[in-house]
This record gives C-alpha cells, structure tokens and sequence, in this order.
C-alpha cells in the first residue's frame, strides 16, 4: 500500500507539522508501509495528481491542512486520506464558529465576544484575545486591563480575525479521541504562565499529568464531553478536545482535528497511558480512515 504523508505547509505551525509529519512517516516505514514524504506547497494539486496514492495520511497543522483545503483537494481527486472531512476541518479551524456549534449543542464552553473593534470588549478583565483560526496558541494573549487590549489585538491581527474569550482560571486539561474513543485525560502544567506555543515544544516546560488530577466523576465528565464535541463537529479518525475544568465544570477550549504528533505532543502520550506505542497509534489512525475505502 503506497501511503502519501502530508506535512509541512506554509501555516504558523509549520516547523511543527514537518517533524509531525517525519515521525508518522518513519512510523509507517517501521510498519512496512510504501511511504511518500510530501511537503505541501502551492502546486500540490499537481504533486498529488502525479504521485499515485493509495491513500493520504495528513499531517499538517493550521492552514492549508487542517481547515478543509487539503481535504477538499483530495475529494476532488478520489484520493482516501486519514482524518475529518472538509466541513467538520473547516468547522473545527475556525474557534468562533465552533463555539456558536457547540453552544447550540449545549456544550460548555467559555463566553465570548465577536466581532472586535478598538474598544474593549464588555467581558470582565481578564480575557484572552485570541486569533479565530490558529492553532498552538500562536497569537494569544492575556488581557488584565485596558491597557493590554491595544498590545493584545496588534499581536493577534497580524495572523487575521480575532476574538476576546473568557479566562477561565482552573485545570487545562486535553482529551483525546482515538476512533470514537475517548484516550485518558492529560493534565498540563506549563511553566509558562498559559500553555503557549513555547511551552507546548519545549522540552522541560510543561508537565504531563496522566490521568489528570480530577475525581473519577470529573475525568468520566470530562471525557463525555470531550467525545460530544467530535461527535458535534462530525470529525472522525482522530482528534483531541482542550478543556478547562474549574469546580465541578468542564469548559471546551477547542478541538484539534489534526494534533501534534511530536515526541512533546499530547495525544501520543495519552494513548502510550494505555498501552499504544506510537507506531501502533499510527498504524490504528490509518486503518480507522481505510475502512471508509
């Protein structure tokens, strides 16, 4: 079976997508697979067209990759590929129309406001200003006070729309979802002071707590809610759902349809909880997208 790997890109997240993308690669080969390393640029179409796969396995992080594009290229050349379709990736990029889905689905999930302008959204101090389609907390900033909001969008427009969210202080939390099963809960302790880009690829600088340090109500909870919110967007194969849990309360932050799978990555660590090494987490993603073939 020849397997084309998708990585690279041209997104924020792509030093992170390439070494993603290398890993699952090396994965497939350790597994005999007939592998083809492809670096998405601009004439991918064309590449695909000529590369004769029999299926894809998308390994890129942000845009073009994770928000449709890639997917709705490969429908149009009848190429099978791992992972969510393109309505559920460009659902799921994009963190304000996933909350306006998941609030009318009744799933929780910090309040928000949207659009923003020069004037201070009406949430109470602090919030985040947040980027609508970016992923690896590229953009974000915290917001105290009137004075930071002015810093907080100039950094945030520079990667387009943007948004202002409630700070929910509490456990951060990520679940991830393996087929249409929830993985042990993961609780992340950043030395940073949020869970940024820095601490997600640095060595060293955040803590995993496997299986988070919540009562067995609040991990079952957590978990449910988490599998709701891929179920709600209509993803499928694999992702993994960012929750806050603050009292007795579990928040949705956002969901990944594409997560890293770096050796710092979440959802990799998540499933060697229960026993799947990473070659097998890999091996498991692409038999779950070759029975739709």
């Amino acid at each position: 079976m020849r397997v084309g790997v998708l990585y690279g890109g041209w997104s924020s997240e792509r030093e992170i997508s390439l070494i993603s993308g290398k890993k699952v690669a090396s994965a497939l080969k350790n597994r005999g697979y007939d592998v083809i390393q492809i670096d998405v640029a601009k004439d991918i179409a064309e590449v695909l067209s000529k590369a004769h796969l029999d299926i894809a396995f998308i390994m890129l992080h942000g845009k073009p990759g994770e928000d449709g594009t890639i997917q709705g290229i490969l429908e149009t050349l009848d190429i099978p590929y791992t992972g969510s379709g393109v309505l559920s990736s460009a659902l799921a990029m994009n963190k304000v129309m996933t909350k306006k889905v998941l609030i009318s689905s009744g799933i929780p999930t910090p309040e928000f406001q949207y659009p923003l302008n020069k004037t201070p959204p009406s949430l109470r101090p602090s919030y985040l200003i947040k980027p609508v389609s970016e992923g690896s907390s590229v953009g974000i900033s915290i917001v105290r006070g009137d004075d930071d909001y002015q810093l907080a969008i100039r950094k945030a427009e520079k990667y387009g729309e943007f948004f202002a969210e409630e700070y929910i202080r509490g456990k951060e939390i990520t679940v991830g979802i393996l087929g249409d099963k929830p993985l042990p809960t993961l609780e992340l302790i950043p030395k940073n002071e949020f869970y940024d880009y820095e601490a997600k690829y640095t060595k060293g600088l955040t803590e995993f707590i496997i299986p988070a340090r919540l009562s067995e109500e609040m991990k079952k909870k957590s978990k449910e809610i988490a599998l709701a919110t891929h179920r709600t967007l209509g993803c499928r194969d694999f992702s993994r759902v960012d929750l806050m849990v603050h009292g007795e309360n579990a928040y949705v932050l956002e969901i990944n349809t594409i997560p890293g799978m770096t050796e710092l990555s979440d959802l990799p660590a998540e499933a060697k909880e229960i026993g799947i090494e990473y070659d097998e987490l890999v091996t498991r993603i692409l038999k779950l997208a070759l029975k739709r073939i």
